[in-house]
């Protein structure tokens, strides 16, 4: 750690060495202002405190900055990954930041016998197929079903598969094979999975000549039958094909497309994806500029640190095609480090690529339009809420601006759970959210649970291991504020930041009425109030989460105890109910005598299993 400032920073450069590295930057509070790489850091971190040359908001930050941190690396390759996994951590103010969306949505197809065709999230193995990944959830499930309706692979769970004795829905409607029942063979299904992934790679024509072949020779050899399933093929093969409104851009079958748009200090970065020579669709980014003095960043820095953020995440295509880019090359090479493969970055696109990135660009144009309406809406909302309850925040606590709101959830007091979700800065914030499972209070004692939420959530804020929001929304009335103030009162803590929210006549939206811990007057907003219509979102957010969370925790309550409870079944046997009849609604629908069939349970033990279910069912 170096002690730094625009006064002394000659003597703290002088110790720097001219490796590669990475760089960060402290205030005096020890918030991280900025996170950089560098092939060379005496020289890099030296440009920062020329006199001249520096941007507005570069020049800001340079005043605030009490202390520089480095890490040497051996290679410009590691100083890259480095950089983008302290931006992750850190936070760093004066940086382009990323929501990162922790995993892509791949299209899966399993190593088995009979392989299965699923929608995947997370890390890609060896073992395994995948293509991808895709922007979006939507564009895999319809990959998925294309392969169903031309290829009629499986998509059941292994579970299933093993288990049934006829046909399910999928085969009787022709969508799958049906090699669960010996409907089709291993070879011949592992020839359709093969036509599968090279339709998947954009091999089309290849794939249609040897269904035209095949059927040629079925109908030569008299096996007319067989001729018409792979007619059949060909049509509904020739029909997606059809459907795929946009062709593929000539020789690229991987690539993808990004286009930047900054305005009024708003940004979009929209990528669209063309895996195996079809356009899969786009996914609108938008980068959080506000931190790093969003009217002073250009396009080139925010395509950049686009770039190096997602393909660190997820394999870069063969090719990039950008709108702008201040330097290609330089780009490319970081890229293809990440890659660990040359990519190619196209920044002045023709033809076929440049129609690509002219949608790209539409669809930014129109996503940033849709994401500024909606801020503007936030704000106002947000203003108004400030306004009502007469908070004095500056601009810095405006955007700072944190609401936390708890609600309980149970059924008859059976799976009690507390839920606290986040409004922080414009909009809620799900990677704050928590559950609290709630313990040892009388069941439906609704406020005896809000007391126990509240002092594990805040006792770490009365120890100044964490900071007090700008509101704590309770919902409820009169009780649970008050229940709200007891526990604030012995924590130590302000009670003027709790309000209740109380439901009005007929549990309607727009008739609640606020109710505040610190004896102000109660308000009552009415219906067209934006500030209730804030105050009711994040309510009616909290009492989703608490009920999801709620059913989910009975839910495997109840599945639980119906088979574990029983003398002589534990995990074990447990497991192999649920496996072998392909989870609880098979086993309810089983006989004692196919119960008994299982190795290690008796006609007994199978009895009473059957007993159990179906005595808890009629409670």
């Amino acid at each position: 750690m170096i002690e730094i400032s625009a006064e002394n920073y000659k003597q703290a450069l002088a110790g720097l060495p001219s490796l590669p590295g990475v760089y960060r930057y402290f205030d005096e509070a020890g918030t991280c202002l900025y996170v950089g790489k560098a092939k060379d850091l005496r020289r890099r971190v030296s440009q920062y405190f020329r006199k001249t040359g520096n941007s507005a908001r570069i020049a800001l930050m340079v005043q605030k900055i009490a202390r520089l941190e480095t890490t040497v690396v051996a290679s410009e390759a590691e100083a890259l990954l480095l950089e983008n996994n302290l931006i992750k951590t850190l936070n760093p103010k004066y940086n382009i930041l990323f929501r990162d969306d922790k995993s892509y949505p791949y299209l899966k197809i399993t190593a088995e016998d009979f392989p299965r065709v699923c929608y995947y999230r997370g890390a890609v193995d060896r073992k395994n197929r995948f293509f991808g990944p895709y922007p979006n959830g939507s564009a895999v499930r319809e990959a998925i079903g294309v392969l169903q309706k031309v290829f009629r692979l499986r998509t059941c769970e292994d579970a299933v598969f093993r288990n049934r004795s006829r046909p399910c829905l999928m085969g009787q409607m022709g969508r799958c094979s049906a090699p669960c029942v010996g409907a089709v063979d291993a070879a011949a299904y592992q020839g359709d999975v093969q036509d599968a992934c090279r339709f998947l790679k954009g091999e089309t024509d290849e794939i249609m000549n040897g269904l035209r072949e095949a059927m040629m020779s079925a109908a030569q050899k008299l096996r007319y039958e067989e001729a018409a399933v792979l007619r059949d093929r060909i049509a509904l093969l020739s029909d997606v094909m059809h459907q795929q409104v946009v062709e593929t851009t000539g020789a690229d079958t991987d690539a993808d497309i990004i286009a930047v748009i900054k305005k009024e200090g708003v940004a979009c970065v929209n990528l669209a994806v063309v895996r195996g020579g079809r356009h899969l669709g786009d996914h609108a980014y938008f980068p959080d500029l506000g931190r790093a003095a969003g009217d002073e960043v250009s396009v080139q820095e925010i395509f950049e640190a686009f770039v190096l953020h997602h393909y660190a995440n997820v394999p870069a295509p063969a090719v990039v095609i950008a709108q702008t880019c201040a330097d290609p090359a330089a780009c490319a090479r970081e890229i293809s480090t990440l890659a660990g493969r040359r990519v190619t970055i196209v920044h002045e696109p023709q033809l076929a690529r440049r129609k690509w990135l002219e949608m790209a660009e539409q669809g930014a144009a129109l996503a940033l339009a849709r994401r500024i309406a909606e801020q503007a809406g936030g704000r106002r909302r947000i203003d108004d809420l400030i306004g009502v309850l007469g908070l004095e925040l500056d601009d810095e606590e405006r955007g700072a601006l944190r609401i936390e709101c708890f609600d309980i959830s149970h059924t008859a007091g059976e799976a009690t759970q507390a839920s606290c979700v986040v409004f922080e800065g414009e909009r809620m914030n799900s990677s704050r959210y928590r559950r609290f499972n709630i313990e040892g209070v009388a069941p439906g004692d609704d406020y005896a649970a809000m007391r126990q939420v509240l002092e594990r959530r805040y006792a770490p804020v009365a120890r100044g291991e964490a900071r007090l929001p700008t509101l704590v929304l309770v919902d409820g009335g009169r009780g649970q504020v008050h229940m709200a103030r007891d526990v604030f009162h012995d924590l130590g803590l302000d009670i003027s930041v709790i309000v209740g929210v109380a439901k009005g006549e007929g549990r309607k939206t727009g008739l609640e009425t606020l109710i505040f811990a610190d004896g102000r007057e109660t308000l009552v907003l009415g219906e067209q109030s934006p500030a209730l219509m804030l105050v009711a979102m994040i309510r009616d957010e909290a009492h989703r989460f608490a009920i999801t969370g709620m059913r989910a925790k009975r839910s495997r309550a109840r599945q639980s105890s119906r088979v574990e409870d029983i003398d002589g079944v534990g995990p074990k046997r447990r497991q192999k109910l649920l496996t072998h009849f392909g989870g609880m609604k098979g086993l309810k629908n089983a006989s004692v005598e196919d119960i008994a069939k299982i190795s290690g349970i008796s006609r007994a033990l199978a009895q009473k299993i059957y007993t159990q279910l179906h005595g808890a069912e009629g409670v």
